[in-house]
């Protein structure tokens, strides 16, 4: 099984979403195909913005990154979305690394709820820093933000981390 997660790897292209995309993407994003009418609605706004950024393979959209720069004018990773079918192929990993190219701020930020274990070991395995924790946003589930390191980003100057 394993070969075959490195072979569906191999075939797996991110590219920038057009808005006509949204539909699609919607019906691999777990809470949107549940039938939330506003996740719904905030892939198709991310899709005409052109801050989307797809990962398929052949058999279509298997995830996507939403890149904006509405956090103190830097980088943030508004949704990382992975399908469910894709859980454990590396679909995430590739989505951040097409984002961290795709950002043009010195910083990239994202944030996750403390009881998100799996992407909580995704941005530690591909290297991003926890840098803090905001209260309030979900009552009961803190927010934890991260942070990319900056050499790694295209608008970075060399310095920090």
């Amino acid at each position: 099984m394993h070969s075959m997660d490195v072979e569906n790897l191999s075939e797996l292209r991110v590219d920038r979403a057009d808005a006509s995309d949204w539909a699609a993407l919607a019906e691999i994003d777990s809470v949107a195909a549940a039938g939330d009418q506003a996740r719904r609605d905030a892939i198709r706004r991310w899709c005409e913005s052109g801050a989307v950024l797809m990962a398929r393979d052949a058999s279509g959209p298997v995830g996507y990154g939403v890149l904006e720069y509405t956090f103190f004018e830097q980088g943030l990773v508004t949704m990382l979305m992975v399908a469910p079918s894709a859980h454990r192929r590396g679909v995430g990993a590739r989505l951040l690394a097409a984002v961290e190219t795709a950002c043009t701020t010195e910083k990239l930020f994202t944030s996750t709820n403390v009881s998100n274990h799996p992407v909580q070991q995704l941005l530690r395995r591909v290297g991003w820093h926890a840098v803090g924790m905001l209260h309030g946003l979900d009552e009961g589930d803190p927010e934890l933000f991260y942070r990319c390191p900056s050499a790694r980003l295209r608008g970075s100057t060399g310095s920090g981390g």
